[in-house]
Order: C-alpha cells, then sequence, then structure tokens
C-alpha cells in the first residue's frame, strides 16, 4: 500500500467512525440545522429533511447555491457522503434528470441510500469509488459539485482532471471546499488534521490553477467564509497532547482538547477559509 492509499484508508476509517457515531462537520455534531445554516443552505431546502440527516453533514458550503441547475440535467456529486446534496440536487433535476454520487466509504454509501429511499426518490444512485478515478463515462454529466471533499484528496490533480473528463462540453462544475495559506509543514504532516479538512488544503490560487490545469475555463470564486478560532476548534477535533490516536474521528467529529485545539486554532486563524468555486468546460 503506497503513500496515497494509506492516506485514503485512514480518511475512509475516520468517516466511517464519524457517521456511525452521529458527527457533523464544522461545528457542534449535535447541532444540525445550525451546521446546515451556517453552510449555507436555506430553510426552504432543508425544511422537511430529516434532522439526523443535517446532523451528518460533512459540508463547508452548499455546493448547489445559487446554481443554474435545470430539470432533466444530469448531476454528479463527488464525496456524495450522507447524501443531503444528492437529495437536493434530485429535487432540482426533477424525475426527467438524474443524480450520481460517488464515495469510498461503505459506511457513507449505506447511508446515503438509506437516505435516498427515505425520500422516496427514484432518479438517484450512488456508486463506490474514488474520486480519483471516477466510475463515470466521458462526458456524461452536465454539472459536477462536490462538498468539502477534494481537500482529502492526496492526488488533486487526478480529481481536476477527472472533472474534466466527466463533464460534457458546455458543463459546468460548483464545488464548496476548504483553503488554506501559510499552513506550517508540521500542520500538513498531522494525519488528524488531513481527516479534519485542514492539513491537506490547498492555496486558493493553487485550486484555481488546478481546474485550469485541467482545461476547464471561466474559473472564479463569488463567495468566501473565513473561520473564526473557534470554528477552527471544532474542525481540529480532539487532537490530545501527544501523536493523534489512529482511530481518531475526522472534520469536526469530538469534543475539541481545550489547550491543542485552541493552540493550534489560534495558529491558523485567518489561514483557513471555504470558498465556492466555479468553472465550465468549453464547448
Amino acid at each position: 500500500m503506497n503513500t496515497h492509499d494509506r492516506t485514503r484508508e485512514r480518511i475512509a476509517k475516520d468517516y466511517a467512525a464519524a457517521i456511525q457515531q452521529g458527527g457533523g462537520c464544522c461545528g457542534d455534531k449535535a447541532a444540525g440545522p445550525t451546521v446546515a445554516a451556517l453552510a449555507g443552505y436555506g430553510g426552504a431546502e432543508v425544511a422537511d429533511l430529516p434532522g439526523e440527516l443535517l446532523a451528518s453533514s460533512f459540508g463547508c458550503g452548499n455546493p448547489l447555491a445559487f446554481s443554474e441547475v435545470k430539470p432533466g440535467q444530469t448531476v454528479l456529486d463527488l464525496g456524495s457522503g450522507a447524501g443531503l446534496d444528492l437529495i437536493i440536487a434530485a429535487r432540482k433535476v426533477g424525475p426527467t434528470g438524474r443524480v450520481i454520487g460517488v464515495d469510498m466509504t461503505d459506511a457513507m454509501l449505506e447511508a446515503a441510500r438509506a437516505n435516498i429511499a427515505a425520500a422516496g426518490l427514484a432518479n438517484v444512485e450512488v456508486r463506490q469509488g474514488l474520486i480519483e478515478a471516477l466510475p463515470v463515462a466521458d462526458s456524461s454529466v452536465d454539472w459536477v459539485i462536490s462538498n468539502c471533499v477534494i481537500n482529502l484528496s492526496p492526488e488533486k490533480e487526478k480529481v481536476f482532471r477527472e472533472i474534466a473528463r466527466v463533464l460534457r462540453p458546455g458543463g459546468r462544475v460548483q464545488v464548496s471546499d476548504i483553503v488554506a495559506e501559510d499552513l506550517p509543514q508540521a500542520l500538513r504532516e498531522n494525519a488528524a488534521l488531513v481527516s479534519a479538512c485542514v492539513g491537506g488544503a490547498i492555496s486558493e490560487g493553487e485550486y484555481r490553477a488546478g481546474l485550469e490545469a485541467a482545461g476547464l475555463v471561466d474559473v472564479e470564486v463569488p463567495e468566501r467564509l473565513v473561520y473564526e478560532a473557534s470554528q477552527l476548534e471544532d474542525m481540529v477535533g480532539d487532537l490530545g497532547e501527544g501523536e493523534p490516536a489512529a482511530t481518531g474521528c475526522g472534520c469536526g467529529c469530538g469534543a475539541p482538547d481545550s489547550g491543542v485545539a485552541k493552540r493550534l486554532a489560534g495558529a491558523v486563524a485567518g489561514k483557513i477559509w471555504s470558498a465556492q468555486f466555479r468553472a465550465r468546460k468549453p464547448e
């Protein structure tokens, strides 16, 4: 198993543990509606969705906010998790459209299938796979969305190329993700911080350059949310005084250590934010 595979294995274990414990990202795991509101989901969008689904959201934004997804289109969600964005997208594309979710974690796929069935949707499917090697045909989707997932990939350039490959000419990408500037190398090498959506984050400039290098155009960042120290404490989670436990939770799971997490959050405050990226595949 190479380094990239070990990273993915660790992340899969962390997120499986988090979903089984009912955790969420970017805030108190018991405060699902609050987390959803912070991430940019409108009241009407989530009003009739179960609290358990909202509480299991690991997102850092709403990749479908202000999107121009139309009925009949096909939407692909990278790292679809428990299915919140799949359900919202399915309502946008309607019965003549199609939504595909790809995730590598068995527990996430199981949760998504249960939530899709509970919502009574027949136009959604989830597939197991890596976002670096999507189980999706060339030029087959109108939209690629993703919510706080690409930062977790150890091979982001492959993800960007895969996005360009699966989009139809003229297709659009709209993702919400964590970006970071000038993080100390020690933090980037911390496995728990990678799962916490922090350690693996690249800069906004590198993210834009990666999308452009894959052949996408009209790359823009219309929205940003710079995290305060208190929000970063929740994202860091309980790292303890020594090395993080091999089974530590990812992305906001667990109560932050009052000492370590606070010091780490203070050190990176103002250097980490969620951003919404938009781009297009040329016609």
